[in-house]
């Protein structure tokens, strides 16, 4: 038997079954249960208090602004929120856990059932949503050493800062059945929680993160397979590769007469594959009790149906109305979508820029910049600044060349498109009697494609053309240089 993928398992004989546990660290300010700061980073245990140490003596008190966000999420999912939901501990021990125990909801959550309808080349999903609950993430462990993982580290460090940071989790139904599925579906959780407002949704920061358990079964079975855990999958990329490896080790696996074992197993991201962490724990080994310090969570229905009010548009229905307002394509709203960009489209659309030309400058340049950089591209320009450089193009101050330059210098901080322009002196010259002189001087130079020009190749003229733009260090208006050279040319 191995436990090594073959390169193409006999997909047609089996089904994934995949459901997803999605943790998303909320922007509150201060944490879970105590007045501790949020902000990501900061020297080692400098952001901790007795209560997110779990010192003895200490009473932890229930943040309303987790409360409320875990309330908007589940009301964007169709979710019920619980009249009255609970905190319990959930016992084990890991050296990142100061308390020795996690306070978290068991049974009585605060958000039930709800559904995520996602779309991928082979069609739309409906994933149900098990659960939303609330709970404390735990602290952050350094191994120190070559590998810098536990196996081969010469020793640990832990930093408590993230101790008490407030999460929710979201658990899906395991209606998931591919890895592109798997990450469909988280791109479009983030998106929601984007338009909410209620996390920044850094998946290379940690702020959302996600386990994916996955089992495989005959196709047409409906008996579920026996499931691994992958743990901590902090990108889309990520999941969707170790989703798919673990797929086909399963598959593998039982092909060659092996069982699979329940059991937490992590990515490596470099190797490819995933490795078992450990055997993994049932329901009974976390001896989830009532916590005896924390009251039970009754939010008010007035004060829901206010939080349902404040609702923003959300993601699927921003999608629709691109499509029908500005006529975008699907893809290019999905590009727009998963990069953020929306929101910038729609300032510059309402600066005065047109739809179609802002949304190629978004999805072409500045997602390009973004990926080369691992930037965040809604960060790094402002929807008016987009419209203020497309209003340069379209009265020739800038060729497309020289925008993408000013846009370059904008993304990184060197001010507005104008701005840009006026300091490095990047006007396009439109001026016709002085790029006159310009293209004068091309064709004496170039006295071969000029002839070929007037023999007829009307190819040739790019030759000049080129000439005239590196002789203007490529200031000049291309069409008007065009225009110039060829009245030239037959005048001769």
């Amino acid at each position: 038997m191995t436990d090594t993928p073959r390169a193409a398992p006999a997909e047609e004989a089996w089904e994934a079954v995949i459901g997803l546990e999605v943790h998303v660290e909320l922007a509150t300010a201060t944490k879970m249960f105590c007045g501790c700061s949020t902000d990501f980073g900061g020297a080692p245990n400098t952001r901790t208090c007795p209560v997110c140490l779990g010192q003895p003596g200490t009473l932890p008190v229930t943040n309303r602004g987790a409360v409320e966000s875990a309330i908007r999420l589940g009301l964007a999912l169709g979710c019920d929120i619980a009249p009255s939901s609970q905190f319990h501990r959930k016992n084990y021990f890991y050296p990142d856990m100061p308390k020795n125990y996690q306070i978290s909801q068991y049974d009585v959550p605060i958000c039930r059932g709800g559904a995520l309808e996602v779309s991928t080349d082979t069609g739309t999903t409906t994933v149900g949503i098990t659960r939303v609950h609330m709970e404390e993430d735990t602290g952050k462990s350094l191994h120190i050493g070559a590998t810098g993982r536990l196996h081969g580290a010469e020793y640990s460090l832990v930093d408590y800062n993230r101790a008490g940071i407030p999460l929710l989790e979201i658990v899906s139904e395991p209606d998931i059945r591919s890895a592109e599925e798997a990450a469909a579906y988280v791109a479009e959780l983030r998106a929601i929680v984007l338009a909410l407002g209620i996390s920044d949704a850094k998946l290379e920061e940690g702020s959302m993160r996600c386990d994916a358990n996955v089992s495989i079964r005959p196709r047409g079975s409906g008996a579920y397979g026996t499931r691994a855990e992958v743990k901590n999958l902090n990108s889309l990329r990520s999941l969707r590769r170790a989703v798919a490896y673990e797929i086909e080790r399963q598959v593998t696996h039982l092909e060659d007469g092996g069982e699979v074992v329940q059991e937490t197993r992590h990515w490596d991201e470099d190797g490819g594959r995933t490795y078992t962490l450990r055997t993994k724990e049932t329901t009974e080994d976390y001896r989830y009790f009532p916590d005896p310090d924390l009251v039970p969570i009754e939010p008010d229905p007035a004060w829901i149906e206010e939080i349902r009010a404040s609702l923003p548009e959300l993601p699927a229905v921003t999608r629709a109305r691109l499509m029908e307002v500005h006529g975008l394509s699907r893809e290019q709203v999905a590009v727009l979508a998963g990069a953020g960009l929306v929101a910038v489209l729609e300032e510059a659309v309402e600066a005065g820029a047109e739809a179609g030309e802002a949304t190629n400058w978004l999805t072409n340049e500045v997602v390009a910049w973004a990926g080369e950089r691992d930037a965040d591209p809604a960060r790094a320009l402002a929807g008016v600044h987009l419209a203020e450089l497309l209003a340069l193009v379209a009265d020739g101050t800038l060729s497309k060349k020289l925008a993408r330059e000013v846009l370059t210098d904008v993304l990184e901080g060197g001010g507005t498109p104008r701005e840009v322009v006026a300091e490095r002196g990047l006007e396009q010259l439109s001026d016709e009697a002085e790029l006159a002189a310009v293209c004068d001087q091309v064709i004496a130079d170039n006295a071969e494609a000029a002839e070929e020009v007037r023999q007829g190749n009307a190819k040739a003229i790019g030759a000049l053309v080129g000439g005239v733009m590196r002789a203007t260090q490529g200031k000049a208006n291309p069409q008007l240089a065009n225009k110039l050279l060829r009245e030239r040319l037959a005048a001769e």
